[in-house]
């Protein structure tokens, strides 16, 4: 008796172990805000190539959000505006591998989580959380019998890209934005840029378990709603910028798409070429290598802010 009191006494003196932060397995979707859902529609499908998978509708059967298929597991989310002149970005998804690990992971950081994580209407489970800038960051596990589920394989359209390398994000406070994508979800810098040499302006960060990843776009002064979209944007990795863009010019003209198809290369020398959806919102095309195949330096710059 004496012996299971001192073992009991002991248990007592042991911390319970920490819990272990789940797998983070990519980026999802970024959701996206339209003034004019039909001409994002002509943007994205007619244009880039994608096709719609499924939608959902309002009960008075107005379009809720739709979904624009990239891949299996990656999306772009089309959302009707909600308020004129706004930011475009709704919010942003990451794809965990167990979502309810990953709310009781959460809920012992002490961040404010849902008490179970729910089923969505497209039947996969999903919970939303707000990283230190306010932006929406979802966390998603897919079902085989939710709506992605059962359109796989299927709507995979003749899409530029079928991967979603990086999405990008405004960030005001480089220190915040790292206790919360680094130290709480896993996140590795891996590469930082800078404009003119002399202030940093991006730091890439890769989810835990995948070679997708955030672009921080730091800033001092907050762009105006109506011009984040360049900030907030999607990168899609293509292996030659320059038939990407001969695929392009065959489209646009059907597309009604009259912006200039420019080749440039980037800071971190790999060639790249923007589009702008009708809102702003850019979709950067980059080949997912250097023009030499050398990495590009780092730059040692100090963050704005």
């Amino acid at each position: 008796m004496r012996a299971l009191s001192l073992l009991f006494l002991l248990a007592l003196a042991v911390p319970a172990q920490e819990l272990k932060r789940p797998r983070i397995i990519g980026v999802a979707h970024i959701a996206i805000f339209s003034a004019d859902v039909e001409a994002s529609r002509r943007f994205y499908t007619g244009l880039l190539g994608y096709e719609e998978a499924y939608k959902l509708m309002q009960p008075d059967g107005r379009l809720a959000l739709t979904f624009i298929k990239i891949s299996d597991r990656q999306f772009i989310e089309l959302f009707p505006e909600r308020q004129p002149q706004s930011d475009r970005l709704n919010h942003i998804a990451l794809e965990v591998e167990d979502i309810e690990a990953m709310r009781a992971y959460l809920a012992a950081k002490g961040i404010t989580v849902p008490a179970k994580a729910p089923k969505g209407r497209t039947g996969n489970l999903n919970f939303t959380i707000k990283d230190p800038d306010g932006h929406g960051v979802e966390f998603v596990q897919y079902l085989p019998d939710s709506d992605s589920g059962k359109t796989r394989g299927r709507h995979m359209g003749a899409g530029l890209s079928d991967t979603l390398a990086h999405i990008g994000i405004l960030v005001g406070s480089l220190d915040k934005a790292n206790a919360f994508y680094r130290d709480l979800l896993g996140f590795t810098e891996t590469w930082r840029g800078s404009r003119d040499g002399n202030v940093l302006s991006w730091v890439n960060m890769k989810v835990p378990e995948s070679q997708d990843y955030l672009e921080f776009m730091l800033y001092e002064q907050l762009p105006e709603p109506t011009r984040r979209g360049t900030a907030h944007h999607l990168c899609l990795f293509v292996p030659d910028i320059e038939k990407s863009k001969a695929w392009l010019a065959g489209r646009a003209a059907q597309a009604g798409y009259t912006r200039a198809l420019e080749v440039r290369t980037g800071i971190n020398r790999r060639r790249q070429l923007n589009l702008y959806d009708p809102d702003g919102t850019r979709t950067e095309l980059m080949e997912p290598r250097t023009v030499d195949g050398q990495p590009a330096p780092p730059s040692p710059a100090a963050p704005p802010r």
